[in-house]
C-alpha cells in the first residue's frame, strides 16, 4: 500500500511503510563531486572501475566456471516485466516496468559481486604494480599464476558483513589465493556461511549486528600490516565498483529503444543497507543521464537507516535503535542501524527520495516476481516492488511528481525495479520465502 499522509517522522518511529521526498536533490550537478575523505570523483572514476573490470575478465574467465560463458564479464539482464507490472497494479498510464536483475549476478548471486569484487580486483591490481608482477597493459591472467599466488598467499583480505558482500569478498579472494576472513553479524543466513566456508573462508561469527560485525573486523585487521579491510561504510573503491553498472544499464537500455529525457524520466528503485551500492549505482546513473534519472532507496521499516540519516541535521548520525527501531528484519542485507557517512552525504544532491516497506509486503512482492516473472529474488531484493506504488499513488508522490512537472510525462516513464539476490538461495530457504509470502497474500491486508 501506499505510505500514509500522515508526516515522513511519525511514520518512520512506528515503523509503519513512509516516502521522503529529498528537497536538497539537485537537477543539475557537478562533474567533480566531493568526498567525505576530503577527495573528489567523477563519471572518469566510473569508467576507471569499468576498465580495470575489463582488465582482469580473462583471469576471471579462468578462475570461475560461471564467468566462463561470459568471457568474465559481470553483468545482469535488463527485463521488460509487463505481467509483473498489472499484477502490481502499476497502470500504463504510470509508465512500463523493467527488472535490472542483478538477483543472477555470477559466481555470487548478488549486487554485492560490483562493489566486492572490484574492491579485491584493485588491491590485488596495486600489490601486483606494486611488485613488478605486471604492469597496466598486461595480460592478467599471470596473476593466476605461481609468483603472483605466492604473493597473494601472504596478504589478508578482510570484511564485516551480513552475507552477501561477505561472500563476494570471501569468494574472489580466496579464489586469488588470498587469505579470506569473513566477519558476520548473527542475523546473517546460515546457508551463506556455510557456502563461505566451503571456499576456504574463514567466517568469524559475531554475536551483534552488522555494525558490530564491521567494528570488530576493522579492529582485528587494524592489527595486521597484511590485512586490506573491505569497510563498506568508507570504501570508495566498493561505491566506484557499483557505479560501473549505470554504464553498461546506458548502453541495454539504449539498446531496448529506451529514451531517457526530459519527456521520458526514469525511475530507478534500489535496495538500501549501509547505502554504498545504491549510492555508488546512483551516483554513476546521475553523472550519465543527468537531470532525468530519479533514484529512490527502498529500506525496511524496522531498519531505515539511510532516512533517518538524510531527514538529520548536518553533524548527526543517528542509529535506528535512537527512535526506537530493532534492525529486526528477513531482509538480511538491508539490516543496518547506521548509514554510511560517505554514500550519505555523496546522496545529498543526487537522490530522489527514500521509501520504507514491511517485510510481509517483501515476501508478498517475491512471490509476485516468482509467478509473473519467472525469476527467484530473496527478501531484500524485493523492497524496491513497492516504489512505482508509493511514487504515482500517494498523495506525496503525486505532489512531488506534480512539483518536479513529471505528470504529463508518466505514461512515457520507466520504472526500473533493480534485485539484488537469489540466485544462490538453497532451495529449502526460497521455499520458506515462497510460503511465507503465500500465507501473506492470503491474509487480511494491514491498514
Amino acid at each position: 500500500m501506499p505510505a500514509s499522509s500522515a508526516p515522513t517522522d511519525t511514520l518512520l518511529r512506528a515503523a509503519q511503510p513512509a516516502l521522503w521526498l529529498n528537497p536538497a536533490r539537485q537537477p543539475q550537478v557537478a562533474a567533480e563531486m566531493p568526498t567525505t575523505e576530503g577527495g573528489h570523483i567523477s563519471l572518469a572514476d566510473t569508467r576507471e572501475a569499468a576498465a580495470r573490470f575489463a582488465r582482469f575478465a580473462p583471469l576471471l574467465a579462468e578462475l570461475s566456471p560461471e564467468l566462463r560463458a561470459r568471457q568474465g564479464v559481470i553483468e545482469s539482464e535488463l527485463l521488460p516485466a509487463p505481467a509483473l507490472q498489472a499484477a502490481l497494479g502499476l497502470a500504463p498510464e504510470h509508465g512500463a516496468l523493467w527488472i535490472k536483475g542483478d538477483h543472477a549476478l555470477p559466481v555470487v548471486g548478488s549486487i554485492k559481486a560490483r562493489g566486492g569484487f572490484h574492491e579485491v580486483l584493485q588491491w590485488a591490481e596495486a600489490l601486483a604494480l606494486e611488485h613488478g608482477l605486471i604492469t597496466i597493459d598486461s595480460d592478467y591472467r599471470v596473476l593466476g599464476q605461481g609468483p603472483a599466488r605466492a604473493l597473494f598467499a601472504r596478504h589478508q583480505v578482510a570484511v564485516g558483513s551480513t552475507g552477501n558482500l561477505g561472500l563476494s569478498i570471501g569468494v574472489l579472494s580466496a579464489a586469488l589465493g588470498f587469505q579470506a576472513v569473513v566477519h558476520m553479524s548473527s542475523d546473517a543466513k546460515a546457508w551463506k556461511k556455510e557456502r563461505l566456508r566451503q571456499r576456504g573462508v574463514d567466517v568469524v561469527e559475531h554475536g551483534g549486528d552488522y555494525e558490530k560485525a564491521v567494528a570488530a573486523g576493522r579492529q582485528q585487521a587494524a592489527a595486521n600490516p597484511l590485512c586490506h579491510f573491505v569497510d563498506d561504510e568508507r570504501s570508495l573503491s566498493l561505491l566506484l565498483g557499483y557505479s560501473a553498472a549505470a554504464l553498461h544499464l546506458g548502453q541495454q537500455l539504449q539498446a531496448q529503444g529506451v529514451t531517457v529525457d526530459a519527456e521520458h524520466p526514469l525511475f530507478v528503485y534500489l535496495p538500501c543497507g549501509v547505502g554504498g551500492a545504491p549510492g555508488g549505482i546512483t551516483f554513476g546513473l546521475r553523472q550519465l543521464l543527468g537531470p532525468h534519472v530519479h533514484c529512490f532507496f527502498a529500506e525496511p521499516v524496522q531498519s531505515p537507516c539511510f532516512m533517518l540519516q538524510m531527514m538529520s541535521p548536518e553533524g548527526a548520525h543517528p542509529s535506528v535503535y535512537d527512535i526506537g527501531l530493532n534492525n529486526h528484519t528477513e531482509a538480511d542485507g538491508l539490516a543496518v542501524p547506521r548509514a554510511s557517512l560517505l554514500a550519505a552525504e555523496l546522496m545529498r544532491p543526487l537522490l530522489s527520495g527514500v521509501f520504507t516497506v514491511r517485510d510481509e509486503t517483501l515476501f508478498e512482492h517475491l512471490v509476485q516476481v516468482l509467478d509473473h516473472a519467472d525469476q527467484r529474488i530473496e527478501p531484500s531484493a524485493a523492497a524496491g516492488f513497492s516504489g512505482p506504488q508509493q511514487l504515482c499513488q500517494s498523495e506525496a508522490g503525486q505532489a512531488w511528481l506534480a512539483a518536479q512537472g513529471l505528470l504529463p510525462h508518466l505514461p512515457q516513464a520507466t520504472h526500473l525495479v533493480w534485485t539484488t539476490g537469489g540466485l544462490l538461495v538453497p532451495e529449502l530457504e526460497f521455499s520458506r520465502f515462497v510460503q511465507r509470502g503465500r500465507q501473506s497474500v492470503r491474509a487480511p491486508s494491514k491498514p
